[in-house]
């Protein structure tokens, strides 16, 4: 299994930095991480202090049938609310999770991946043969 964890360079001058997980499949392993400037104060009573930060997860889109998508939606929540700092997680749709907290980007892909990890061969056989 081949797979990192690095920051990229950002495309959009709002995004303050962005980490992606790279992998040998990315459709079911990738992910991604973006630290947003001061988008706190533009969700209505959205709680928490520290850095915004999106957490996106490739599988969720292709995800779409029970029992594997509400364990992976439910695993991943988790995963980003044991993470040091984090303070509230919520997700933003169905691809995408937001959070406040002071943290790092590659703390919050490294949580989730050992979530996509453990569900791999379960989601690579959902993808290639949905229900």
């Amino acid at each position: 299994m081949n797979d990192r964890i690095r920051q990229v360079q950002p495309d959009d001058s709002e995004i303050l930095q962005e980490w992606v997980r790279e992998t040998d499949d990315d459709e079911v392993r990738g992910m991604g991480a973006y630290q947003v400037a001061g988008w706190q104060g533009e969700v209505p009573d959205w709680p928490g202090e520290g850095d915004g930060w999106m957490v996106s997860v490739d599988a969720m889109e292709f995800v779409r049938f029970e029992p594997l998508e509400s364990e992976l939606r439910q695993r991943i929540i988790a995963a980003l609310r044991a993470v040091k700092g984090v303070m509230h997680v919520d997700e933003n749709d169905r691809e995408e999770w937001m959070l406040t907290g002071v943290t790092t980007g590659e703390a919050l892909i490294a949580a989730v991946a050992e979530v996509l990890d453990d569900l791999a061969e379960r989601t690579r056989a959902y993808i290639d043969d949905p229900p």
